[in-house]
């Protein structure tokens, strides 16, 4: 078994940043792909952004250039950079870690945007 928690959302007016942080316990060996997806009310979750254990990354194309994945493997940690925020951004946050095809989900972290 592997537990992620998250920590770092909160509320941010437009413009203005944030850091996601994710720390997986447990089970932590051979973890592969460590991302981040939000759900917004009323909305299915969708995939923000994923990076794997080599370093390759994915973005939705709502974020990139403005958002940046990035993982300490030495701290089995996934941080998600976000900048420029956008009310449209708001939503509750996920982290997702797989391992041997099976992903384990945290409680997720809201981040809300003011306009």
């Amino acid at each position: 078994q592997v537990q992620p928690v998250e920590s770092g959302g909160g509320l941010v007016q437009a413009g203005g940043s944030l850091r996601l942080s994710c720390a997986a316990s447990g089970s932590v060996l051979d973890i592969s792909v460590m991302g981040w997806h939000r759900q917004a009310p009323g909305k299915q979750r969708e995939l923000v952004a994923r990076i794997t254990s080599g370093g390759n990354t994915n973005y939705a194309d709502s974020v990139t250039g403005r958002f940046t994945i990035s993982r300490d493997n030495a701290k089995n940690t996934v941080y998600l950079q976000m900048n420029t925020l956008k009310p449209e951004d708001t939503a509750v946050y996920f982290c997702s870690i797989t391992k041997w095809g099976r992903a384990y989900w945290g409680q997720g972290t809201q981040v809300t945007v003011s306009s």
